[in-house]
């Protein structure tokens, strides 16, 4: 057999395969990067979950004392740059900006295996994961120079809801660009080039972009695959972050990567026959990586509110401040000012 007509066998199957394995990930999110011109880069990304994660926004300035939750032999950091972030159950950093404009997002993916490991390394909890990376590094490059040194073992416990802490981590900095880290048989797998604008959830991202090159050769032609499975919003995303035109006003990038994600977002309160794995979408994340503005877009709220971080004090000494969003709590344009005093969540704890 001759070898492209292998390959579009081999993609063939795969494509087949898709809901088999969209259906055995856990629970879906969607990123994406979006390009303008005069350096605008814009990462979006949705959060689909099957309950409330009590989320709330941070604001951690420079010169924390870190801690990666771990035990005895747990990861220690200082933080060089300060940050703006979501929560997930406030134990973890699900999202977030740092004052250099990287991007960190974690998505969930089943198939995740962070191995044992090298029992002599300080270790980290998965909860803290994203917050080294937004803490320590400020180019995409960076990151992936110091986390393929793997210096550290990641421990994934158990979710407050008893759901595997099975996760993948997504960067992306002010020149657009990404890279995915992923923990596939207990080794981690990196993908890094600035191509990489869209991660969702299973299978892992070999495959999602096998599967990708299936559906790019018919974009166009016949369809887009419309269910809420991961492999179909992948292929979704791709097709619109790729056909949208650059834009060279802010504000409209921002408008645009919002309607992308929102495109491939799940409603709220959906209830899939069979396929109790997919869940709404709570909440949107929009980075604004060159103005260093974070916009936040719940499902429970009818407004979007954003944080320019020139807003917030960020200097080393000052206070970790904290954005109420639960308790139905509601805030329009600009909440940098409502931000309070408060002492940092803690990271999930992890036992080894």
């Amino acid at each position: 057999m001759k070898k492209g007509l292998l390959n579009q066998v081999v993609v063939l199957a795969l494509a087949a395969l898709a809901p088999a394995f969209s259906d055995a990930g856990a629970l879906a999110c969607t990123r994406t990067v979006c390009f303008g011109k005069d350096d605008i880069v814009v990462t979006a990304r949705s959060l689909d979950w099957m309950e409330d994660m009590h989320s709330n926004l941070w604001a951690f300035p420079r010169g924390m004392k870190r801690n990666g939750a771990a035990g005895k032999n747990s990861l220690t950091w200082v933080s060089k740059y300060g940050s703006i972030v979501t929560s997930g159950y406030d134990a973890g950093t699900a999202d977030g900006l740092n004052e250099k404009g990287l991007a960190a997002n974690v998505l969930y993916l089943v198939e995740s295996d962070y191995g044992k490991g090298d029992g002599g390394k300080p270790a980290i909890s998965i909860g803290a994961w994203a917050q080294y990376v937004l803490d320590n590094f400020a180019t995409t490059k960076e990151v992936v120079a110091a986390l393929s040194k793997e210096p550290f073992r990641v421990i994934a416990p158990t979710l407050p809801n008893g759901v595997p802490a099975n996760l993948h981590l997504a960067v992306s900095d002010q020149s657009g660009d990404s890279a995915i880290f992923e923990y596939i048989g207990g080794t981690l797998k990196i993908h890094h080039d600035k191509s990489y604008q869209v991660m969702t959830n299973s299978p892992d991202f070999d495959q999602q972009l096998a599967l990708n090159s299936y559906w790019q050769k018919l974009s166009g032609q016949t369809f887009l695959p419309g269910t809420h499975r991961a492999a179909d919003r992948f292929a979704r995303a791709s097709f619109y972050i790729n056909s949208i035109k650059e834009s060279k006003d802010e504000d409209e990038a921002v408008a645009q990567s919002f309607s992308v994600i929102r495109s491939v977002s799940v409603p709220l309160g959906i209830a899939t026959s069979g396929q109790p794995n997919i869940s709404s979408t709570i909440w949107r994340v929009v980075a604004d990586h060159k103005r260093l503005v974070y916009f936040f877009d719940s499902a429970m709220s009818p407004n979007v509110f954003w944080v320019k971080m020139a807003n917030l004090d960020l200097k080393e000494g000052a206070p970790v401040k904290k954005l109420t969003l639960t308790e139905g709590k509601t805030y329009s344009g600009n909440a940098a000012g409502f931000f309070q005093k408060s002492k940092p969540f803690e990271f999930l704890p992890a036992d080894q």
